[in-house]
């Protein structure tokens, strides 16, 4: 889908905190990035890119206990339940995703269909409305201003803010240790694989995660749709903590991770694979230039390196899983979604059946 006029400012995050039993450190880096996206073959459009990295080590998290059996054992029975996990959710993500198209559909539809029937009613009882009607009807104005990719990001943002602020309340600091940070290595595997994808613990880690995604949902949102988006992102979070769990447990490191930068890799791994021609360049250095495909080949190269030469800086297994997802989805997405139509036939079979 054609994207024009569209200026982006995104930190291009590799973000994910890693709490270190012993020293309770954080560490936290990330890549700021602004582009324009467009479609080439109507311009040269222009477009920065500017990358810095910082570090937070002033946030001490509380000392936990793995589960493991020590010397970094992850038990194969999690690992199996990581797996199933993924599936199972990755599943049940695009079917919910398509029976919610459905519902939005078929809500339009008749929304325009009683408004050209009773459109003149409607109009005339307007006059009567008392304040708060007006108010609402006001707030439903500015909703219906908004882009879909801002829509589509309202609720995401919202779910980030509540557990950001939970992770400040102190009575709510264990519930938020065993739920909203994946171990591999910790007694309650599954659920924490995508309550983590929602949890960030400094101000300056959901602010760069939640800046990105802002930047590059519309894109993305305008390409697949925002059930389809949905589907992909959540899909996404809990597909890049599997490939946490999995390289934890190959290379015997268990540790605890959080943050978004999974499935907002995905999204931009996505975006730059749909335009790979895309021209960025560095914010300070706007005469070099590079394309948006060697962008994102440059970035998994270093999450690549990482995973090999054992980095700690970040998850980068987890940056790694979430880019080949969002690569996986822009080559093969629209023949995996394609297949949703059988369930579309027999979800509006199952619900004309019942309204008779």
């Amino acid at each position: 889908m054609l994207i024009n006029r569209a200026l982006c400012q995104s930190w291009l995050t590799q973000v994910t905190y890693r709490f270190h039993i012993g020293n309770g450190a954080t560490r936290f880096q990330a890549c700021r990035q602004s582009f324009y996206v467009q479609r080439c073959g109507s311009g040269q459009p222009v477009r920065h890119f500017h990358a810095q990295k910082a570090r937070w080590s002033s946030i001490k998290s509380p000392v936990i206990t793995p589960v493991g059996d020590g010397g970094g054992h992850v038990p194969m029975n999690n690992v199996i339940k990581a797996i199933a996990f993924t599936g199972a959710f990755s599943l049940g993500c695009f079917a919910g995703a398509t029976i919610v198209e459905y519902e939005n559909t078929r809500s339009m539809i008749l929304s325009k269909a009683k408004q050209a029937r009773f459109g003149w009613m409607q109009s005339r009882s307007l006059m009567d409305r008392d304040s708060w009607s007006q108010l609402k009807n006001d707030i439903k104005r500015f909703w219906d201003s908004l882009s879909p990719g801002d829509k589509t990001f309202a609720p995401i943002l919202v779910c980030n803010l509540l557990a950001f602020g939970l992770w400040r309340v102190p009575s709510m600091r264990n519930m938020m240790m065993t739920y909203f940070t994946s171990n591999p290595a910790a007694r309650i595997v599954c659920w924490p694989m995508f309550l983590s994808t929602f949890s960030h613990y400094s101000v300056m880690h959901i602010f760069a995660n939640m800046y990105v995604l802002h930047s590059f949902s519309n894109a993305a949102v305008l390409s697949m749709g925002k059930e389809q988006f949905m589907a992909v992102y959540l899909s996404a979070g809990v597909f890049s903590s599997l490939m946490s769990v999995l390289y934890k447990a190959g290379t015997r490191q268990p540790g605890m991770s959080l943050g978004a930068s999974g499935a907002i890799m995905t999204v931009l791994a996505y975006v730059c694979a749909q335009y790979p021609d895309t021209q960025l360049s560095i914010l300070f250095l706007p005469t070099v230039t590079f394309s948006a495909g060697a962008a994102i080949k440059v970035i998994m190269g270093i999450d690549f390196a990482g995973c090999v030469m054992g980095w700690k800086f970040f998850d980068h297994a987890a940056h790694l899983g979430g880019a080949l997802f969002g690569i996986f989805w822009a080559n093969y997405g629209a023949q995996v979604w394609a297949k949703r139509i059988s369930l579309l036939n027999y979800y509006h079979e199952l619900r004309r059946t019942k309204q008779k």
